[in-house]
């Protein structure tokens, strides 16, 4: 999975030894999203990865993840795993899809003689319960 964000938090290194007697390190960042309604996105780089992408506040990246699950005394933790992450490219930002954004406006009738314009729509009755 891809995702393109802003880097607007890196947490700090985190490394220890593992039960095997293994070195291990892990680097935690947040991404924010640029929609209309943006998301953070809690993902860390694990293992040798941690300093092959050391990124910075401010940086903005494409980021290629996995998300992964894991249960632990009878509840679920799930964690996203970067794997990749190159810088994004110019208007890529721009480009991600905006929900609930207006659609492009439609062609003028001149531009398109003899077109038939759409019929008008009906106006509420006091009848209706919709709120909108």
């Amino acid at each position: 999975m891809e995702v393109t964000g802003k880097i607007i938090l890196a947490l700090p290194e985190q490394s220890g030894t593992s039960k095997a007697g293994n070195a291990w390190k892990k680097r935690e960042y947040v991404l924010e999203t640029n929609e209309s309604y943006p998301k953070k996105i809690h993902f860390d780089f694990f293992g040798d990865r941690a300093d092959q992408y050391p990124l910075t506040i401010g940086q903005t990246i494409k980021l290629s993840f996995d998300i992964e699950s894991r249960e632990y005394n009878g509840r679920w933790y799930t964690s996203i795993r970067g794997w990749k992450s190159e810088p994004a490219e110019e208007g890529a930002m721009a480009a991600q899809p905006t929900y609930g954004a207006a659609p492009a406006p439609a062609a003028p009738a001149a531009s398109n003689p003899g077109a038939v314009p759409p019929p008008p729509i009906p106006a509420a009755t006091a009848d209706e319960d919709l709120p909108f």
